[in-house]
């Protein structure tokens, strides 16, 4: 199998565990910064124990470490948001919000790593938008805040993913990972301690954090055992792991196979959540429109020469390149 043949199937198999990832933010009760607090700090503390990590951290030059940090705060983020949607609307419909990443990725991607900008990826992005509206007409007006939250969500992936696809030459995925994740973490917290400081709109909202006396309480037990499954199979692994992926595809064709976490985190939500009745047949129809989406671009691929390897680097000019 080629190097580019078994990425796909990593970032496959990673996209089928962060179709859990949703299920389980429903299931956990706590709001979304005590919940993304402790998912990033519980993968960043394991990944701390191993000595490959430490090797990896000792020959990364300051700039680089500077970087990295960085897009941890991206990710943390992006996991506030996409956590707080899930609250404020439901499983189903923060997931689909993620079917907005290539549209966000097609022009942020060519800006950040300096690959050509491709105008059939823009076209393709694009055509995921009338399965959005269609998701958005198919929910109550109640969830459209959870949308909005959603699809800025989606912005975060795309910024992040577009900077993890210059940077993952540079380090170990293992090592990478345990820096976003601590730095993700450190910056929640910091989020956490401002309670008092940000916008009554956020604050009051009970999606994105408990009552000021609770915010660092340990969480319920059902609660610690579903961080721990979130933390473990669905962040640790699927997240080095797609970060490995990322050597052999472009941060936009990552985002495509992603697309399809909404359809495995529908399916789980009816079969879990029972949420099939919360929504109606336009947002099932729009979810079929993004499905389709990520099936095209495979054979539309076809047609463009991609050269991405473990010794290209973004930073030296070997950039990925595309041609038609």
């Amino acid at each position: 199998m080629t190097d580019t043949g078994r990425a796909w199937l990593q970032i496959h198999f990673c996209v089928f565990l962060w179709g859990f990832t949703a299920i389980i933010g429903k299931l956990i009760t706590i709001p979304a910064v005590p919940l993304v607090l402790w998912r990033m700090l519980l993968v960043a503390a394991m990944l701390l124990c191993v000595p490959r990590v430490w090797r990896g951290l000792s020959r990364l030059s300051g700039r680089h470490l500077a970087a990295f940090c960085g897009v941890g705060v991206m990710v943390g983020l992006h996991w506030l948001t996409f956590y707080g949607a899930i609250k404020l609307a439901n499983a189903s419909v923060a997931a689909t919000c993620m079917a907005t990443v290539p549209v966000f990725l097609c022009v942020i991607e060519p800006f950040v790593t300096g690959r050509k900008f491709v105008l059939k990826e823009l076209i393709l992005g694009l055509l995921v938008l009338p399965g959005i509206a269609l998701v958005v007409g198919g929910t109550p007006d109640s969830m459209n805040a959870g949308i909005a939250v959603g699809i800025l969500s989606a912005l975060f992936v795309a910024v992040f993913s577009a900077y993890n696809k210059r940077l993952v030459y540079r380090t170990d995925s293992l090592t990478a990972t345990t820096l976003e994740m601590l730095s993700g973490g450190l910056f929640v917290l910091l989020v956490a301690n401002l309670y008092g400081i940000l916008p009554e709109q956020l604050t009051a909202s009970a999606a994105f954090f408990p009552e000021p006396a609770t915010l660092f309480d340990l969480p319920p037990a059902e609660d610690l055992f579903w961080l721990a499954v979130l933390a473990i199979a669905c962040t640790l692994l699927p997240f080095a792991l797609s970060l490995k992926a990322l050597r052999h595809l472009s941060a936009y064709a990552s985002a495509l196979a992603v697309n399809m976490e909404p359809i495995y985190a529908i399916v789980l939500a009816i079969l879990i959540l029972d949420e099939q009745k919360e929504l109606n047949a336009a947002f099932y129809f729009g979810a079929g429109i993004i499905l389709a989406v990520v099936f095209i671009y495979p054979y539309i691929s076809r047609t463009r020469t991609t050269v991405v390897g473990d010794q290209a680097d973004p930073d030296r000019g070997q950039q990925q390149s595309t041609g038609k």
